[in-house]
């Protein structure tokens, strides 16, 4: 098992900043990806980013290409997403995932519990 635990969620106005980070811990060496899920109020859960663990390929959702950036700290077993130029409709619970399949959307092996983001206009 992979226990995952998420921090730096927060309020921000719109324009502004966050930074997520996720620190992993158990059966780390067997994972072989990373990334970030989110879920709106009345929404679906929906895929924002990913990355390799080993090789640190990423792979984002249109919605967040260019404004979000995905990382990952192989000896700290950390992932983190850093969040720029922040939307009122990036407001959401932002999950941690460790081990993607299937591809897109996505399904993972580990969730951690989340972590709440609201963008104020």
């Amino acid at each position: 098992q992979v226990q995952l635990v998420e921090s730096g969620g927060g309020l921000v106005q719109a324009g502004g900043s966050l930074r997520l980070s996720c620190a992993a811990s158990g059966r780390t060496l067997t994972m072989y990806s990373a990334g970030w899920f989110r879920q709106a109020p009345g929404k679906e859960r929906e895929f924002v980013a990913a990355i390799s663990w080993t090789a640190g390929v990423t792979d984002y959702a249109n919605s967040v290409k260019g404004r979000f950036t995905i990382s990952r700290d192989v000896a700290k077993k950390t992932v983190s997403l850093q969040m720029n130029s922040l939307k009122p409709e990036d407001t959401a619970v932002y999950y941690c995932a460790a081990n993607l399949m299937n591809g897109r959307p996505y399904e993972a092996s580990y969730w951690g519990q989340g972590t709440q983001v609201a963008v104020s206009s």
